[in-house]
Parts: structure tokens; sequence; C-alpha cells
């Protein structure tokens, strides 16, 4: 999920939220993106974290991943268009734990076509907030 992109695509309020949540971008990952929630579980940071990568908010996304394992710069590629995200399964992660892992198969088009990318992500609580710490890339 990464390339060069400094700049998030626009996105309004009632627009459809990338993570698949039946609210609108304004009620569901907009808010997270914009620092003006924290996600509450790890499920729901990963689900702001691919809808980051929809929007182009490479920001967001070094925000919220641990520091131990953050990168310096991300580069996010504008020709990379996520589709849909689907959730296969989730791993603790709630507001009585500190770790916790998400499976998730993401679709996305670019020049070839259609792929997809299946992960399963680790996540740690960082001074109170879910961060992302790393993922094993599957298949």
């Amino acid at each position: 999920m990464s390339k060069r992109s400094d700049r998030a695509r626009p996105r309004t309020a009632a627009a459809p939220c990338p993570c698949g949540s039946p609210a609108g971008y304004g009620g569901c990952c907009g808010p997270l993106h914009r620092g003006e929630a924290a996600a509450p579980t790890a499920e729901r940071l990963m689900r702001s974290r691919y809808s980051a990568f929809a929007v182009g908010d490479a920001g967001y996304l070094l925000r919220t991943w641990h520091p131990r394992t953050r990168p310096r710069s991300l580069d996010l590629d504008p020709g990379l268009r996520w589709l849909r995200l689907e959730i296969i399964g989730v791993g603790d992660g709630t507001a009585f734990h500190t770790e916790g892992t998400v499976s998730f198969r993401a679709v996305y088009r670019d020049g070839g076509g259609e792929g997809e990318l299946r992960e399963d992500s680790r996540f740690l609580r960082h001074d109170g907030a879910w961060t992302y710490l790393d993922g094993l890339v599957q298949g």
C-alpha cells in the first residue's frame, strides 16, 4: 500500500466511507483522520488506516504507526485505487486489551487491473492509543 502522495484526496463528509461502514466518511473515518477522535479498537484503527490509504492520507498513517516500526516517510501511489475492504478475523484488540490482531483482504485497482492484499496485522497500544505494529502479508 505505498508509493508517493503528499496530499490527501478530497473527501466530503457525506461521501461513503472507504472502510465499508454504512456511515458517511464524515461520521466514520473522517473524525479519526482529522484527529477529532481516536480508534477505540484495533479493528476500528485498521478500518481507518485502510480509509487513509484510500483517500491518500499519509500523515494519518504515520501518526497511527507504532514508533518502534514506523518508517521515516511514506509514499502513496496516486494511481492505485482501493476498492473495498473485508475483515476476515479479529483477535483481541478491544478497550480491555493492549494487543490485537486483524486479518483482512483489501481489493485495489491499478493500471494492470484488479488485485488484492491479504494481511494479518498486529496492533499495540502506545501511550493509550491503538497503533499499527506490523503485518504479515499472505500469499
